[in-house]
């Protein structure tokens, strides 16, 4: 089974979190076990990481949650530079290979889309290839979503990532209809050759655990060795 998962998307509002969130509950209920950890590595104002320490008992701290956290809710590259830091990756890497060797399971939410800065040379495809870092593409259900998915694909190539499959997630209310006619998996695969693992529904509350579980069970998730 994977010991690691990075989560990232198409953008910043593609639903990494939510999809983290269903994860995380779904190892919660069904792997109770197993110990595992979740590490948004770098963020930049609240948001992440103050989520999840409100939802699950995580036995982590914020820095080990965040190695790098920044005020500003601006790319990584120039909140630092507000705040006349340098964004040291080594640290980050460091947190990270702890926290590995110390849960069976880590799930990592990246920052942005694959394409979003971490500093001025390197973005989230970078580091993920580089790393060698397990990854999921959420893709939001909505237009233009084919062409998100296939430009995306096309950048984890690019920067060698080991894709695991793609996720497709409701940010709105979604017919069934529209999932077919805007995010078709058949069509994602074929012009992608990634697995498409299944849809997430729109959800009104990210609260509820037990229903976060069983959206999570409905994806293809032997397909992540989950």
């Amino acid at each position: 089974m994977l010991n690691t998962l990075l989560i990232t998307g198409t953008d910043t509002e593609a639903g990494k979190t939510v999809l983290t969130t269903a994860l995380a509950a779904y190892r919660q209920k069904y792997y109770p076990q197993r110990s595992w950890g979740i590490m948004k590595p770098i963020q930049s104002g609240i948001g992440d990481r103050e989520w999840y320490q409100k939802l699950f008992t995580l036995e982590q701290s914020s820095e080990e949650i965040t190695p790098l956290y920044f005020q500003a809710p601006l790319a990584p590259p120039i909140a630092a530079a507000r705040e006349n830091r340098q964004i040291d990756l080594a640290v980050v890497w460091q947190a990270l290979s702890k926290l590995r060797s110390q849960r069976d399971f880590v799930l990592i939410e990246a920052l942005g889309g694959l394409g979003s800065p971490i500093t001025e040379e390197l973005t989230v495809a970078d580091l993920a290839g580089e790393w060698r870092l397990p990854t999921v593409l959420v893709v939001p259900v909505r237009l233009g979503a084919i062409s998100q998915a296939v430009a995306n694909v096309a950048l984890a190539r690019q920067a060698r990532i080991n894709l695991k499959g793609i996720v497709l997630n409701c940010v709105q209310r979604r017919t069934d209809a529209e999932i077919a006619e805007w995010t078709p998996p058949q069509l994602i695969q074929s012009l992608t050759n990634i697995p498409v693992l299944g849809c997430l529904p729109y959800l009104d509350s990210l609260t509820n655990l037990d229903k976060l579980a069983q959206v999570a069970s409905n994806l293809n998730l032997e397909m992540l060795e989950f």
